[in-house]
């Protein structure tokens, strides 16, 4: 009795706030986790009213996103959509409301589509709206390719004063593809050098977008606003589905709650699902029985039903990070369905080692590596090991910004420091050898790693990974940029002017040419104006090699690399310069050198210490001099017959990192 008492008092206080003087520990009881956090977790399972879904046929359901190049004003457009509909309360704290994550706050960008539902009374019609921010940068047109696939139509949004930059046309193609219905809204036009004229003469010549199907907003001060969503409830389909179809879910993104297991996001194709429910997954074959569903607003909001036509959420007791495989269907249990396509894989371009700075870490990390990939699927995972790193990873991203926001959230979300080694691109070889091709069970392989780099004799071709690349800058910096992408071997495949103003130049690059600096490069060249945007673009030929890197006369494995012949000089010349910064000084010389094959390209020398063994000597003969210099030589000489280099871990470290300061 004393007990029940008890738990209903704490029960109480837990659905009360807590006086500012009681401390928190004190209102909960110690079986329930303490913190804000957690705090609201309750919340979400007790004290939310849970909503009827039903009053929202598929008729007056739109699912859209929001698309753009980076910063053009999505995440401000989104805001202003959830304020006008009352999703959210009206105030100045309202800034990328959706871009929950730190490093999205912290770098200004969207890295994860999210997605929100929003409920808008137009002529009288109650409609259900749920929209999707995506991200803006080329890195993540996966997740943006993601998102369409749950959507009727999209709002492509443009900058009245940048204009249609190089994710813009991508973004558009990828809609179109899509055979989405597209509205165009023209952004910022409160801004002093904004021209909406111009960029509307842009989209209906690059997009054959009729100039009156646009739409002039500022998100920032909500003009117009109200406009789009209008637009989206008038151009924009419903979706084709039934609710007495049988059950068939898609799961398109998933998160990993420590306290709830796996939650994932699903868009309804058929029937309907409940609390109560036995479903399949049709990817493991797994039975879970639904816990709870609901929609994002853009908070978790649970519902008694999701009906066909609406996206929202689901947990359902899974508690492994493997069972919920974005691209899934999900259907009632002895009610099989044909599963839904699913999403085509993310094709890395981009590979690096990752490596626990403590190997006592390796089990934490490999934890923290399996529920991020849960949240960014786009990242594939091989297990590797390194004689001087350990045991490790080798990654593929989809770009160079991808891996530095995948290693931030990393450290932020679980606490994780890792050693990430210098990015690398996918090889390819034709093999000759029947030997080799017996070995590998085909004639074509892909080189990831240095340490698998075939020899010429037994290679026919090595095959290199290229983009085609699409430019769109100001015309007064088209000679520096023509000039850097020839520095980088690219071939010019077009150049059109999509205005007076400005030109957008499609060039085909060799990927590993650009995966490092290239954008950093063209940014400082065109004071910041030129955009730029590639998509893959098959294999092609190329005279690559393999670099060893030498320390009297032993060849370091975890320093080689692969790199076209015209680059080797000056990149050899380079690594052995930061070597040698980086290897403390030992009792006998140390050779410095970059070699491909027998051929030494590139040398440093780091001096030995040496006692003055002339000290002594005050004039005298100089043959005296000499004989003391000679014998000092001769077992320096011996020293280094015996004496092994041992490279410490951090100048490895520093060596591989990527190169910040070059």
């Amino acid at each position: 009795v004393v007990l029940a008492g008890r738990t209903a008092m704490w029960w109480a206080r837990l659905r009360s706030p807590c006086p500012a003087a009681v401390p928190l520990p004190l209102c909960l009881p110690p079986w329930l986790p303490a913190g804000p956090v957690a705090r609201e977790r309750l919340y979400s399972s007790h004290g939310k009213e849970k909503l009827d879904m039903s009053m929202y046929p598929v008729e007056s359901i739109r699912n859209f996103s929001i698309i753009a190049h980076v910063d053009h004003g999505k995440s401000t457009l989104a805001d202003r959509l959830l304020e006008i509909t009352g999703t959210i309360v009206k105030t100045d704290r309202n800034k990328q409301v959706l871009d929950k994550l730190q490093v999205e706050r912290e770098r200004g960008i969207t890295v994860k589509a999210q997605s929100a539902s929003l409920f808008y009374n137009h002529e009288g019609v109650n409609y259900l709206l749920n929209l999707i921010d995506t991200p803006g940068h080329v890195d993540f047109s996966y997740e943006v390719s993601r998102s369409l696939s749950a959507c009727q139509g999209v709002i492509l949004v443009v900058d009245a004063n940048e204009g249609i930059q190089a994710q813009t046309v991508a973004n558009f193609y990828l809609a179109f593809e899509a055979q989405l219905a597209i509205i165009p809204v023209i952004n910022k036009i409160d801004l002093k050098n904004a021209d909406p004229e111009r960029v509307e003469k842009q989209i209906e010549k690059l997009f054959d977008i009729p100039i009156h199907e646009c739409v002039r907003i500022s998100a920032k001060l909500g003009t117009n606003v109200e406009k789009v969503l209008q637009k989206v409830i008038e151009k924009i389909p419903p979706p084709q589905c039934n609710t007495a179809d049988p059950l068939k879910a898609l799961v398109f993104d998933s998160t990993f709650d420590h306290y709830r297991g796996v939650i994932a996001n699903i868009a309804l194709f058929g029937g309907e699902i409940q609390k109560g429910h036995k479903i399949v997954s049709a990817h493991t074959k797994k039975r879970y029985e639904v816990n709870e569903v609901g929609i994002l607003t853009p908070n978790e909001q649970p519902t008694h039903k999701l009906y066909a036509g609406q996206v929202g959420y689901l947990i359902a007791g899974m508690k492994e990070v493997t069972e919920a495989q974005i691209g899934d269907t999900l259907f009632l249990y002895k009610q099989p369905v044909e599963p839904l396509p699913g999403f085509k894989s993310a094709k890395p371009m981009v590979f690096a080692g990752m490596y626990p700075i403590d190997q006592t870490e390796y089990n934490n990390l490999k934890s923290a590596l399996e529920r991020l990939t849960l949240n960014d699927s786009s990242v594939t995972v091989h297990r590797d090991s390194s004689l001087a790193l350990g045991a490790g990873w080798r990654l593929g991203f989809l770009g160079l910004l991808h891996m530095e926001v995948f290693n931030q959230r990393l450290e932020q979300e679980y606490n994780m420091s890792v050693i990430l080694t210098a990015p690398t691109v996918p090889y390819k070889a034709i093999l000759s050898s029947a030997k080799l091709i017996k070995e590998y069970g085909k004639a074509e392989i892909t080189i990831i790693s240095p340490a698998h780099f075939p020899d010429k004799l037994s290679v026919s071709e090595y095959l290199e990974p290229t983009v085609l690349g699409t430019i769109v800058t100001p015309h007064e910096y088209i000679g520096k940029i023509i000039a850097l992408c020839q520095d980088r071997r690219a071939v010019q495949k077009d150049m059109l002017y999509i205005d007076e103003r400005r030109v957008m130049l499609k060039y085909l690059f060799p990927l590993n040419e650009i995966v490092v600096d290239f954008y950093d490069a063209l940014k400082s060249l065109s004071s910041g104006y030129a955009s730029f945007d590639y998509e893959d673009a098959g294999y092609q030929a190329a005279d690559l090699i393999k670099m060893d890197i030498l320390l009297n006369g032993n060849p370091v494995e975890e320093l080689s690399t692969i790199i076209h012949n015209d680059k080797a000089y000056a990149t050899g010349k380079y690594l052995c310069e930061r070597l040698k910064d980086s290897i403390p000084r030992q009792l006998f010389e140390i050779a410095i050198q970059a070699a491909i094959g027998k051929k030494i390209i590139a040398r440093e020398t780091l001096k030995a210490y040496r006692k003055n063994v002339v000290a002594k000597c005050y004039g005298g003969d100089i043959t005296r001099r000499m004989k003391l210099l000679k014998r000092q030589a001769e077992g320096k000489k011996l020293m280094r017959k015996i004496g092994n280099v041992e490279v410490p871990k951090d100048a490895f470290i520093r060596v591989l990192k990527r190169q910040t300061d070059k």
